[in-house]
């Protein structure tokens, strides 16, 4: 009973510290923020993975099945979501303008 007061404990301080530090980053730096998250659910699908024969019952299976699945949509979804935000940073191709060269631009078809 004593591990599992300790473990509730730990991830209630954990997210309370998480919002916190979260909610205190600026604008401009959530997109580096968001691809070192990436590269954590990388190694949480990587670890799932090399579990994934070591498991031994059905719930244990079931459990890293659901933890990779989550996880790589995750990484698929943040990355998508971070070469959109870098994609507004690049500069647009502007199209070649029209040649004045013709006159005042009344001409007579």
């Amino acid at each position: 009973m004593d591990s599992l007061v300790i473990d509730l404990a730990v991830l209630v301080l954990a997210g309370f510290v998480g919002y916190t530090v979260i909610s205190k980053v600026p604008n401009t730096l959530h997109t580096p923020l968001m691809s070192g998250t990436n590269a954590i659910h990388g190694i949480v699908v990587l670890g799932g993975l090399i579990l994934m024969p070591e498991a031994s019952g059905v719930l244990e299976h079931l459990l890293l099945v659901i933890a990779v699945a989550f996880g790589t949509i995750n990484v698929i979804g943040g990355f998508l979501v971070t070469d959109r935000m870098l994609g507004m940073f690049k500069g647009k191709d502007r199209a070649p303008e029209p040649d004045r060269d013709a006159g005042d631009g009344d001409e007579a078809s």
